[in-house]
């Protein structure tokens, strides 16, 4: 099994690193090819708009769109899921518009407001992961069939609706590999 990370702006190498201490083979994604041949992808953590861009320039939206609809699983983090979601706010038009969720951007506040806390996710973890929220969006809205996976002060931070992962968190930012291994299982599942 060999797991993509969209390597075009972000967390990338990070994810790499938590991969690799999965004990899985881990490689960037930069293109339509190299994107054909993972048997999952990780859209990382970094800055929504720019993403959006890079994709639609490198053809890469159209691409994600297709592999997930032929059952490939997908995991956004932060700007990640804001890619991800049906609809998000602000003036920006939404990327790939997969994971019936809407997200607010930098819910949680600016850059100096960003903070690490624990929180509660029983399918992953019988006690507390670790969770990194930097200039983080929020899931005001989640569709009938998304399935949430943990809580933040009762609003939803981690989803997952069929193959489609979401997290407005970082796990990459900390030691806790069990969101990445939750992953990994998802892919291994197909």
């Amino acid at each position: 099994m060999n797991i993509g990370v969209l390597a075009i702006q972000g967390s990338v190498s990070e994810h790499l690193s938590a991969l690799k201490q999965c004990g899985v083979q881990a490689c960037e994604v930069r293109d339509r090819k190299s994107l054909s041949e993972v048997s999952g992808l990780i859209i990382p953590g970094g800055e929504s708009t720019t993403i959006g861009k890079l994709l639609k320039l490198y053809g890469l939206d159209v691409a994600i769109i297709e592999r997930v609809a032929g059952g490939m699983p997908v995991y956004g983090t932060c700007a990640g899921a804001i890619v991800l979601s049906k609809k998000t706010t602000g003036k920006k038009p939404n990327i790939v518009q997969l994971l019936d969720i809407d997200t607010a951007r930098n819910a949680y506040g600016r850059q100096i407001e960003s903070f690490s806390t624990q929180i509660s996710a029983p399918t992953l973890s019988r006690k507390p992961i670790p969770a990194v929220f930097i200039r983080a969006p929020k899931i005001i809205r989640v569709g009938k069939n998304v399935e949430i996976l943990a809580r933040f002060h009762n609003e939803p931070v981690f989803v997952r609706e069929k193959n489609i992962l979401a997290s407005t968190f970082h796990p990459e930012l900390t030691n806790d590999l069990s969101v990445h291994r939750y992953f990994i299982a998802a892919c291994a599942r197909r």
